[in-house]
C-alpha cells in the first residue's frame, strides 16, 4: 500500500464527539506528531467559502477547527487560522464576515488562536499564495464534503484554492476557464503547497448542486483524515458513488505523480467503507458531463453541448455580488433582476458559487439536452 487514509465515524458536532473523532482518526495513523513537528508553526486552513452559518454545509464546522486547535496545542504549536474566500468587490471589506458567519472568528477567540487575512501574497508562476505559507512551518487543510458544480467534487486538492491570494482567483477562473484547464490548475497549486495533514469534514456533507448555495446538505457523520490529497479525493468519490477518473483534478495528479489514485494501493484504516451502506450522492447537473462523452463525440459536439448559468428571479435579492465577482463582467443588474450577456459568459459559474440566496440556476443547450444529458 503506498497510501493511507483513515475514516471516523461522527454523528453530530457536539465539541466532545469531533474532538474524539478526530483524534481517533489521527491515531488510526500514527497520531498528529506523525505529521506536525512539535513546537512548530502551523496554518491550519479550513473552507471558508461565504458568509453562511455552518448549519448550511457550505464550510468547514468551527467544532472541527477547534478540535484541531486543541491536538495542535497538546504538542505545543503555534497556530493561525485563515482562508482566502470565494470575493467579490473589494476582498478585505468582506472576510471579516465571512470568518464571524462561519463562527470561525468566535473559536479562535475562545482558543486564544490568531486568525489570520491572505492579504499578502508571492507569486508562484501562474499564480500568488499567500505569505502564510511561506511563514509558517506545517499546512494543515480542513476541506468540507462536497459537490462541486466546476469540478464535481471540491475536497482535499481543491480545498487548496482558497490560499490563493486576493481576487487573482476571478483571474485563474477566467483564463483557465474549461473544466480540464481549470482542474491543471488546481493540481499546480497542490504541486506548491501540499498540505502536511489533510482532516475532510464529512459530518455533515452537500451533495447536488454544490458548492455553494445551490447545494443540499446531507448527513453523512463521517471525518477523513489523511496526508495524501489524492487518496483523500479518490476515496471520498468512492463514497460519492463515483469512480476516481471521473474527477479531473484526481487523474490530473496521479498523472504528475503526485499522489495515488488506484483504490487498491490505499490503505483504509478505521471504518470500511463498503459496509457503511451510503447511497450515491446526487451530483451537480452539468459537472463532468461533457467529457463522459465518447472522444468522436466530444470532439465534434464539445462547442454545442454547454450549461450555463440563468437567474431565478423569484429568488434574486439584488445584491449584485454576481455582478461583481464575474471575471468576464457580463453580468449587469436591472430593475428585474440581473442579466446575463450568453455572448461573454464562459460558465465558470463564480457567480452561482457567491450567490447567498441559491438565486442562480443551470440550464442545458438543446443539444445537451437532445442526447440526455
Amino acid at each position: 500500500m503506498s497510501a493511507k487514509v483513515s475514516i471516523v465515524k461522527c454523528n453530530n458536532y457536539d465539541p466532545a464527539a469531533v474532538q474524539q473523532s478526530i483524534r481517533s482518526a489521527l491515531d488510526l495513523l500514527g497520531g498528529i506528531a506523525s505529521f506536525i513537528k512539535p513546537n512548530s508553526k502551523v496554518l491550519v486552513k479550513p473552507n471558508l467559502l461565504m458568509s453562511k452559518s455552518p448549519d448550511n454545509a457550505i464550510t468547514t464546522h468551527p467544532e472541527v477547527v477547534r478540535a484541531v486547535i486543541r491536538l495542535l496545542k497538546e504538542i505545543n504549536c503555534k497556530i493561525v487560522v485563515g482562508d482566502g474566500p470565494s470575493v467579490w468587490g473589494q476582498y478585505i471589506e468582506n472576510v471579516d464576515e465571512v470568518y464571524a458567519i462561519t463562527g470561525i472568528m468566535q473559536i479562535c477567540r475562545d482558543e486564544d488562536v490568531k486568525l489570520v487575512k491572505f492579504d499578502k501574497r508571492r507569486m508562484h508562476d501562474k499564480f500568488p499564495l499567500t505569505t502564510q505559507l511561506d511563514e509558517c512551518d506545517h499546512l494543515i487543510s480542513l476541506p468540507k464534503f462536497k459537490t462541486h458544480e466546476l469540478t464535481l467534487i471540491t475536497g482535499a486538492i481543491k480545498n487548496l484554492f482558497g490560499l490563493v491570494s486576493g481576487t487573482y482567483k476571478t483571474e485563474l477562473h477566467k483564463n483557465y476557464f474549461a473544466p480540464e484547464e481549470f482542474a491543471k490548475i488546481l493540481v499546480d497549486i497542490y504541486q506548491e503547497a501540499k498540505p502536511d495533514l489533510t482532516i475532510i469534514d464529512g459530518i455533515l456533507a452537500m451533495e447536488g448542486d454544490g458548492p455553494a448555495t445551490g447545494g443540499t446538505a446531507r448527513q453523512l457523520g463521517l471525518v477523513l483524515a489523511g496526508s495524501d490529497c489524492v487518496a483523500l479525493d479518490t476515496v471520498m468519490a468512492k463514497i460519492m458513488g463515483i469512480t476516481q477518473t471521473e474527477v479531473l483534478t484526481t487523474k490530473e495528479a496521479a498523472l504528475r505523480n503526485l499522489g495515488e489514485a488506484s483504490l487498491n494501493r490505499i490503505k483504509i484504516e478505521g471504518e470500511d467503507i463498503d459496509k457503511l451502506n451510503i447511497r450515491p450522492f446526487i451530483l451537480p447537473k452539468n459537472s463532468g458531463k461533457v467529457i463522459k462523452l465518447p472522444p468522436i463525440v466530444k470532439k465534434i459536439f464539445k462547442s454545442l453541448v454547454r450549461y450555463y448559468p440563468y437567474s431565478l428571479r423569484l429568488k434574486c435579492i439584488r445584491c449584485g455580488r454576481c455582478v461583481k465577482v464575474c471575471p468576464k463582467q457580463c453580468i449587469r443588474l436591472a430593475k428585474s433582476g440581473i442579466h446575463i450577456d450568453y455572448n461573454k459568459c464562459i460558465a465558470c459559474f463564480c457567480c452561482q458559487e457567491t450567490c447567498p440566496a441559491a438565486a442562480i440556476g443551470v440550464k442545458k443547450s438543446l443539444l445537451a439536452k437532445l442526447i440526455g444529458l
